[in-house]
């Protein structure tokens, strides 16, 4: 039997995703940049169409017919986009922060205002102080100098001032997500400053099928999350 393969879906970077090691160590993994990351060649304008377009692209190079995504943060959406389109090839998804969008205004907002709205200024002022120390602050820690400063050096200070606005916009997913049908593992940062108890919640009771965890820190940096993941992934992959 073949082992699972995981799509490690990016909000910017594939640097994010920090249990990338543990996860290789029983899975094929994935992982790629946004345009204009790294060695990516730059879009002509980032929109939220081309992440989905270079996840998509990702996996027809890499020729998988049957795949896990896995997404956190600002990558739910375009997990979300990405298995509505290739729904016959998605064995199953988890969602890291999971929520049903990435609104941040009105009555039980997914994304906490006063937090977004600190870091918007921020990355207006300064981009690189975000990425040395607002992504710590965001993942108490778990993002540490070292990773900060490699993601320094791989995303350019103007593309992430453009594409936080991009990628952070408020976007509504929550028809295609309900859409999906395929097993689902929805992942809670606890205390988490940016996500909202109340985004969380409302996706549970929205999702009752799912199979639902919480961890003390971002679950694309748990240990926790790495394990839970391979129980997932290996009870749905040989289905």
């Amino acid at each position: 039997m073949t082992r699972p393969r995981l799509l490690l879906v990016c909000e910017f970077t594939e640097l994010q995703w920090a249990i990338k090691p543990l996860l290789e160590e029983w899975a094929d993994v994935l992982s790629y940049d946004l345009p204009g990351v790294g060695d990516e060649p730059p879009p002509d304008e980032l929109t939220p169409r081309v992440a989905v377009q270079q996840a998509l692209t990702k996996l027809d190079r890499s020729g998988w017919e049957r795949y896990f995504l896995v997404a956190d943060g600002w990558g739910v959406g375009t997990a979300v986009l990405v298995a509505a389109e290739r729904s016959r090839s998605v064995a199953g998804m988890a969602l890291g922060h999971a929520s049903l969008s990435y609104r941040h205004t009105g009555e039980r907002a997914p994304i906490n205002p006063d937090v977004y709205h600190a870091f918007t200024q921020l990355i207006r002022q300064d981009a690189p102080s975000f990425v040395r120390y607002g992504i710590s602050q965001l993942t108490k820690g778990a993002v540490d100098e070292r990773l900060a400063a490699q993601i320094m050096e791989r995303v350019p200070p103007e593309l992430l001032a453009e594409g936080w606005f991009t990628i952070t916009a408020e976007w509504d997913f929550s028809e295609q997500l309900r859409e999906l049908d395929c097993p689902l593992l929805l992942a809670k940062h606890d205390d988490c400053l940016l996500s909202t108890d109340e985004g969380f919640d409302d996706a549970v009771a929205a999702l009752p099928g799912a199979d639902v965890a919480s961890f003390d820190e971002p679950p694309a940096a748990s240990e926790e999350f790495a394990q839970l993941l391979r129980q997932f992934c290996e009870r749905h992959w040989s289905r």
